[in-house]
């Protein structure tokens, strides 16, 4: 048999799995640990004590790994190795060794919390921290506490830290593989930000087919960038087909095509994968590795309850794991089409997925398992608070809990259901309106690859819509053996596939079965029992564009059959990008069926407000489904509720109190005199503290007023003067009086509005005589003089009268006398008689 680099430790490591409950081990990528680990355990685990579990993260893993094992043993898959997936299972009374992805696993402690007949469950590549890897952990740990002592645990990494699980795990010993199979040469190709990825990985596949003779893997970051480095390589491969074969590997393309990109070849084969292709997969023949450095992940936001698609920077780890691709039937070469310093820079690892992902199914799975707080069970990363509640609120509307957080009848029908908790809320609310092959249809839809995205096997312009109901219908046309231009076959296969499997396993989730019931009106109903947080209402200003009932907005292309549907219900749906999600597949929806669906969560919401737009307060009575506004009605608002309004619109100056001239004046003499008498009580009058309490001195002068024209419209005068106390108006008056009488028996009146010092503007032929400036608030402050020509223009600005008759006044009659010879310019002011007068015109 073939030797690997981890047969060196695993001695120790049987040695260990004797001795102790849990084991850690660290083997590097390629060390053969997912295949000869299992096997070694086989006699340390006798027959008697129960089978060993084996998790992988990924069907084709699992499938891979049994089927390399059995062929070890020189056996079938389903004798000693088996394996179980979704919807398929491998496995025999012989079976020893069963490979099982990490949701069926979760499902079978559910069915038996004592994981009667396994001896040993083994989490292989736990370091990708997979949801469902971190739930079966904690769930083990559980079981172990309070079940089964004798449950044995061992976790295998390529590239963990591990001294943090072997904690978690009660100081579990770590058994360390150093082995590798091959060395790998590394090379750093960085490129240019504007140079398409496409070209970057067709150039270097053109040197990688010239200097290597192995298989050459390439790592992008998802499918789209697959397909297009597909369309390239076959474009620059063309007359050589015969000898080169391009093969796309993800996780959404139909699993015989995966099979088909992993199995040995006569041609010399180009595979181009996503992170499927990290761990436990051999794909043999491979020297060479292309790594994009680039991944993406699906990142969940709970404050919006979206995910987003986002593009990010391997992982070191990850980036070491890929290499070791290279590595694994002989030398190797990774090319990084990045550089040295980009490498160093990269984060060691990536986040766990527990931490950035939708948790509803992992709150759901706890429920049924009796945990209604993270802090029940042990974790190595605990799930963040604001993602468990936004968890536990979705499922409370899906009736999945009930207001205590514990689990419901339908929600443990639901969590039977290998389905994500929305879809299995779909399917169980179709057997109940006894339509399960509907109910199937759709989540097979909405849980598989969408037919109408990605490459279509025809012309897509005609199909290229989001109504489900499009897809249900070319769904039926296939079966019906009618073409369907457009439509990905695979992604049909796959779908029609999982509708099958869903309605068999109905049978033995509901007592009553009807499957097939099938009336279209249905379809909105069943999706609004799985979404019933997006339901969405266009915005009247555009199509395509919709508030959902969240208030969050999302949006359909303009030209989608749905973009001018009032209402509809976004059942696939990303965050998208400005704070808009954006809407991939939705069904349209009748208004009423959304009052009748809906009716325990509308509301009539009274609603009274300052509208900036429109200057005014509004008051209406809406019917609201959350910030989806259904009807409105407009009323007339009381003051109690509207002048509390106004007063808050004016303190944050949305609407604007107008002053009088006679306003304003008031306002700078109560000014004034706060001033000049700062030892005495006087209110203060300053704009700054007038609109910050409105209500204190403009509240009972608002009645009946709405609009900001009513505003405008209202004197203040006497608002301002209800300020002074009554017992202060005669003081106001003697000590800031609004006018004085000047020497030529005039009242001129004082501008208190230029600033501190009131200003007295008069004639200068009006102050003949008057030897003091004149003097307010009880002769403390002098006004300033604006002396003013016959054209009422300022010659001079004083608080000293003397000195201008003393020094400037005979400069001033020098400019002024021959422009004005009809007034008074006498050489002595101080005798001279005041006037306001021009002297009389002389007759001929």
């Amino acid at each position: 048999m073939r030797t690997y680099p981890i047969d060196s430790i695993l001695p120790q490591l049987r040695q260990e799995e004797l001795a102790g409950p849990s084991v850690v081990l660290h083997a590097p990528p390629g060390a053969g640990k997912t295949t000869r680990v299992p096997l070694s355990l086989l006699d340390v685990i006798p027959p008697e004590r129960g089978r060993i579990i084996m998790l992988e993260p990924r069907r084709l893993a699992a499938t891979s790994a049994a089927r390399w094992m059995a062929h070890l043993l020189g056996e079938q898959v389903g004798e000693t190795v088996g394996y179980s997936i979704r919807f398929d299972s491998r496995v025999s009374a012989k079976t020893r060794i069963e490979v099982v992805t990490e949701g069926i696993l979760t499902r079978r402690m559910q069915a038996d919390p004592g994981l009667e007949g396994v001896a040993l469950v083994i989490f292989d590549e736990f370091h990708e921290r997979s949801l469902h890897a971190d739930l079966a952990l904690a769930l083990c740990l559980d079981i172990r506490k309070n079940l089964r002592e004798d449950l044995k645990l061992l976790v295998m990494s390529a590239t963990l830290d591990c001294a943090p699980v072997s904690g978690l795990l009660g100081s579990a010993p770590v058994v360390m593989s150093t082995g590798s199979f091959f060395p790998v040469v590394e090379r750093y190709v960085p490129g240019g930000q504007a140079e398409p990825l496409r070209k970057r990985i067709t150039d270097v596949v053109g040197t990688a087919l010239k200097e290597t003779a192995g298989d050459i893997l390439v790592f992008l970051p998802g499918s789209g960038e697959i397909r297009g480095c597909e369309d390239s390589l076959r474009t620059s491969l063309r007359g050589r087909e015969d000898r080169i074969s391009v093969h796309p590997l993800y996780g959404d393309l139909p699993f015989e095509e995966q099979e088909r990109a992993i199995v040995p070849s006569q041609k010399r084969r180009i595979v181009l994968a996503t992170n499927i292709a990290e761990t436990s997969l051999t794909i043999e023949g491979v020297s060479m590795v292309i790594d994009s450095g680039l991944t993406r992940r699906l990142q969940y936001d709970p404050s919006s309850g979206m995910n987003r698609l986002v593009t990010l920077n391997i992982s070191k780890a990850s980036a070491e794991q890929r290499k070791g691709r290279a590595g694994r039937t002989g030398p190797g070469v990774c090319y990084r089409l990045y550089s040295r310093h980009a490498f160093q820079s990269l984060v060691p690892f990536a986040r766990p997925e527990i931490l950035i992902s939708d948790l509803s199914s992992l709150v759901l799975e706890l429920a049924v398992w009796g945990i209604k707080e993270p802090s029940g069970l042990r974790w190595l990363d605990a799930p963040p608070a604001s993602s468990w509640e936004s968890a536990v609120q979705l499922l409370r509307d899906l009736g999945a809990l009930d207001g205590q957080g514990s689990v419901t009848r339908a929600g443990r029908d639901i969590a039977r259901l290998p389905l994500h908790p929305r879809l299995g809320r779909l399917v169980i609310r179709s057997a109940e309106l006894e339509c399960t092959s509907l109910g199937a249809d759709l989540a097979a839809i909405l849980s598989e690859r969408d037919m109408m995205r990605g490459r279509p096997s025809g012309p897509a312009s005609s199909c290229m819509t989001a109504d489900i109901t499009e897809r249900l219908c070319a769904l039926r046309a296939w079966r019906a053996g009618k073409k369907t231009a457009g439509v990905d076959i695979w992604a049909l296969r796959a779908i029609e596939r999982t509708s099958v499997q869903l309605v068999h396993l109905m049978k033995s989730v509901q007592d009553k079965f009807c499957p097939q019931v099938s009336d279209p009106d249905l379809v909105p109903r069943l999706l609004l029992s799985a979404f019933p947080d997006r339901i969405a209402a266009r915005r009247e200003e555009a199509d395509g564009r919709f508030i959902l009932v969240q208030g969050r907005g999302a949006r359909l292309p303009a030209t989608d059959a749905l973009a001018r549907s009032p209402f509809i219900v976004a059942v696939n749906l990303d965050a998208g990008e400005k704070g808009e999600g954006k809407i991939h597949i939705a069904e349209p929806l009748d208004e009423e069926l959304v009052r009748q669906e809906c009716r325990g969560r509308i509301a009539d919401v009274r609603k009274v407000e300052w509208d900036r737009k429109e200057n005014r307060i509004i008051a209406v009575t809406e019917e609201r489904l959350g910030s989806i506004i259904l009807s409105s009605k407009s009323f007339v608002p009381e003051d109690e509720e509207a002048l509390p309004l106004l007063c808050e619109a004016i303190r944050g100056r949305n609407a604007m109190v107008e002053f009088s001239k006679a306003a304003r004046q008031f306002q700078g003499r109560g000014s004034f005199i706060r001033r000049a008498f700062p030892e005495e009580e006087w209110p203060e009058l300053s704009d700054d503290s007038l609109f910050a309490h409105p209500e204190e001195w403009l509240l009972p002068w608002l009645g009946g007023i709405r609009t900001q024209q009513d505003l405008a419209g209202l004197d203040i005068l006497p608002a301002l003067q209800a300020q002074i106390p009554w017992a202060k108006q005669k003081l106001l008056d003697e000590r800031a009086p609004s006018a004085i009488v000047v020497p030529s028996g005039h009242g001129v009146v004082l501008d208190y509005t230029a600033g501190e010092i009131p200003v007295l503007a008069v004639k200068v032929q009006e102050m003949f005589g008057l030897g003091d400036t004149p003097a307010v608030a009880g002769g403390r402050v002098k006004v300033l003089l604006h002396l003013l020509s016959p054209a009422r223009r300022p010659v001079q600005v004083t608080q000293d009268l003397k000195g201008f008759w003393d020094t400037g006044y005979q400069q001033v009659k020098k400019e002024l006398k021959g422009r004005y010879p009809k007034h008074p310019w006498p050489d002595d002011p101080w005798n001279a008689v005041p006037t306001r007068k021009a002297h009389k015109r002389s007759g001929r």
